[in-house]
């Protein structure tokens, strides 16, 4: 782990919202065909709130961004009975194996039980091993939009923050 990175609140007038919406929309862009990619990076721009749902969170080495992660309302089309969501982990390939993405879920997660959320999910089609080490559980296996996914949860407690 690399003591130097900084998880902050991504605000909607930062310097990286460009590069961070980019990273979002090359990572699963795919995943939403009908949405045309300034569309889809206005949407992300949205999600940068204040506080609670929605929030977008950026690991900082220095002056430059590592990863992120976000606490959104609603993440799957077909599950929107579920929310809120764990959303848009991302760390570029040269940062990872430093900790940043589990340093990010914590913060994601910090952030639920900061504002009464006891309970989230996410979805991952290749990291549930990682999710697992961090506490989530395998909900639920499906194809969403074409990729094998796992829908996992997570409840939160004070311990957890």
């Amino acid at each position: 782990m690399i003591e130097s990175i900084a998880i902050v609140r991504l605000q909607a007038d930062s310097p990286h919202v460009g590069t961070v919406a980019g990273w979002v929309h090359d990572a699963w862009g795919h995943l939403h065909p009908e949405t045309p990619a300034v569309a889809y990076r206005r949407e992300f721009y949205a999600q940068c709130g204040e506080g609670g749902v929605p929030s977008v969170f950026v690991a900082m080495h220095e002056a430059s961004p590592v990863g992120t992660a976000s606490l959104v309302a609603d993440d799957m089309s077909i599950r929107r009975e579920l929310t809120p969501w764990l959303a848009s982990v991302f760390v570029p390939p040269e940062w990872r194996g430093y900790g940043i993405a589990s340093r990010l879920v914590q913060r994601v997660e910090a952030e639920a039980l900061a504002h009464g959320i006891r309970h989230f999910h996410l979805y991952t089609p290749d990291q549930q091993a990682l999710y697992r080490r961090l506490g989530w559980e395998d909900r639920e296996a499906l194809t969403y939009r074409g990729e094998s996914v796992t829908i996992m949860s997570r409840r939160l407690d004070a311990s957890t923050a």
